[in-house]
């Protein structure tokens, strides 16, 4: 499995949590957390931690892999397999960057309606403090065809496979 965007990490403070506004490329115009592709040498959490820092000009102290999402796109070869983590700490003042614009959101007013069509289904299972994994399949890159989404104890121990099946 292709790891096109294999890990997200999303920051929590006072209750809010700090996504980006996409500014180029893939996704533009969404919030989102912060990620990336998994560079030669590095983990998938090493990943974040770069990620977090050249997109939003923090350095994430502590990471907490709480999910695995699978997304399928019909105009990609393979699908996408990526790693959710929250970000309960962290250095620095968040700032700018030339891809991403961070905000600070409640969560109560996520805009869903400027989101990836997948995050409202796991973002309140990800808020009330659960572990999930989830298969999402697109039509047209940005339109929710079908998901399967479950809470577990450990993301990335049920195999996609049997998310397949509804």
């Amino acid at each position: 499995m292709e790891c096109g965007a294999p890990q997200l990490a999303i920051v929590e403070k006072n209750g809010r949590l700090l996504l980006g506004l996409k500014k180029t490329g893939f996704g533009s115009g969404y919030y989102n957390g912060f990620g990336g592709k998994v560079e030669p040498g590095e983990t998938i959490a090493q990943a974040a931690h770069r990620e977090l820092q050249e997109e939003a000009g923090i350095t994430a102290t502590s990471l907490q892999h709480r999910g695995v999402l699978t997304f399928a796109f019909d105009d990609q070869q393979l699908p996408w397999e990526v790693h959710v983590y929250r970000v309960p700490d962290y250095t620095g003042e968040p700032c700018e960057s030339q891809e991403m614009a961070p905000v600070w959101m409640h969560p109560q007013e996520l805009p869903y309606d400027k989101m990836w069509a997948d995050d409202r289904w796991w973002y309140p299972v990800f808020l009330r403090g659960a572990s999930f994994q989830g298969v999402f399949a697109f039509t047209n890159t940005t339109q929710l065809v079908w998901h399967n989404l479950q809470e577990v104890e450990e993301p990335g121990k049920l195999p996609a496979t049997e998310l397949l099946t509804v």
